[in-house]
């Protein structure tokens, strides 16, 4: 004959050790969603020391963005580059350069949001000096040919200068237009004997 109280003991203590355990894991370790890296803005790709160079049909080079750093975010497709460098070509015309401390570009590139810094750099014409004009921010359209800000602007060109707030650029017309509080001075060269 069986001593059912001497077996009761024993699954009683496992019951008692399982319980103890379940509580245990689940005070340690609360309900958290499932994790999922596609709804957190983490980068799924690094690249560092990098150049990219888009080509026209031609096959002629139109642009080369250089940087030391850029990640790409799964979440929206977008990707954030440090201290790029983007420089425009278009035949006959001066090459435009573009620097900022930071980049936000979105996902098939169609928009550049350039943070921090920013210096835009038209290559003079005719052995004249360069157009320079700096702000703190500008939004590209690369496919386009456009920029703008709603930012101050300051804008020199040798011993010549502008400055205003917000400015409009359209690289295919090579012109700017400088939207409010618009100041400046124009010094014309002087001519060569």
């Amino acid at each position: 004959m069986k001593h059912w109280p001497s077996q009761v003991f024993p699954l009683t203590l496992l019951a008692l050790l399982a319980g103890l355990t379940f509580w245990l894991q689940s005070t340690i370790d609360p309900d958290l969603p499932p994790s999922d890296s596609k709804a957190r803005h983490d980068p799924d790709a690094i690249a560092e020391n990098f150049v990219v160079r888009r080509f026209d049909e031609q096959g002629l080079l139109r642009y080369r963005l250089t940087a030391p750093y850029m990640a790409h975010f799964p979440d929206n497709d977008s990707s954030t580059i440090r201290q790029p460098r983007l420089q425009a070509f278009r035949p006959g015309a001066p090459t435009l350069t573009l620097q900022a401390d930071e980049a936000d570009v979105s996902g098939k590139g169609e928009t550049v949001q350039l943070h921090r810094n920013v210096l835009l750099t038209r290559a003079g014409q005719a052995g004249g000096p360069p157009l320079i004009a700096r702000m703190p921010e500008l939004t590209l359209y690369p496919e386009q040919g456009l920029a703008h800000t709603r930012s101050p602007v300051h804008i020199t060109q040798g011993a010549s200068w502008l400055k205003g707030v917000g400015m409009q650029v359209d690289q295919k017309a090579s012109s700017f237009v400088l939207l409010s509080d618009v100041q400046g001075a124009y010094l014309r060269a002087p001519s060569s004997p």
